[in-house]
């Protein structure tokens, strides 16, 4: 079966929309403007910009960073445990 690039962007566009969800809305629940969050994580602000508003792809590195500073796990901020169309 051949995976077209278009379904591969597809997917990762609809994962970095998860993504840019759940940041700002767990960054907003516990209370942290974006420079506090990425000043916890040790990360730019404009990196968490980006990443809420889906123009970048954090690395698994980031996401532990974020994940830490939120005392969430990683799935958490993956969206883990939403249904997802196949």
């Amino acid at each position: 079966m051949k995976i077209s690039q278009k379904t591969l962007s597809s997917k990762s566009s609809t994962q970095q929309k998860v993504v840019a969800k759940e940041l700002r809305k767990l960054r907003i629940k516990s209370d942290l403007s974006q420079d506090e969050l990425a000043t916890r994580a040790g990360i730019d602000r404009k990196t968490i910009n980006r990443i809420e508003n889906g123009h970048f792809s954090p690395t698994l590195d980031t996401i532990t960073r974020l994940s830490l500073v939120l005392r969430i796990t990683p799935g958490t901020l993956l969206g883990s445990g939403r249904r997802t169309k196949k």
